[in-house]
């Protein structure tokens, strides 16, 4: 689905994410590089698909004075997964992969970054995948 972030989303920067025990219960936000040619590709490379993480994050208190990382307002492909458990990278990047195919079969021009949010909602895991829409 298309989504218009009409506010940005702050969270800690954080060193490590570590999906699991109480850690998942926190929202979470994580920003990896994508390599420019798989990015580009309607049938990418799963293996290839993802560059660097460019920084992990974590929901931010209003009392904290840390770095602050975002996820910025703008227009964005959002795909969505509620499940029993926090998907695995596996999981999520095969949501991405296809987020990306149907996204550039309608013929959107989509950014070089993939945001992977995780947070826990009426008693469930939700995953979430960001793509912006350039």
């Amino acid at each position: 689905m298309n989504l218009n972030l009409r506010e940005a989303l702050l969270y800690k920067k954080i060193d490590e994410f570590l999906c699991q025990g109480t850690e998942a219960h926190r929202e979470t936000l994580l920003c990896y590089e994508l390599n420019p040619t798989q990015s580009r590709s309607i049938e990418p490379l799963k293996e290839q698909l993802l560059g660097k993480l460019l920084f992990a994050g974590q929901t931010v208190e209003n009392s904290e004075k840390e770095q602050i990382i975002t996820l910025p307002e703008g227009f964005y492909l959002l795909e969505q997964c509620r499940k029993e458990a926090v998907l695995n990278e596996d999981e999520w990047l095969d949501i991405a992969i296809e987020q990306q195919k149907d996204g550039l079969w309608e013929r959107n021009k989509l950014g070089n970054l993939l945001y992977v949010r995780f947070l826990y909602e009426d008693g469930s895991f939700v995953t979430q995948v960001f793509r912006a829409l350039v």
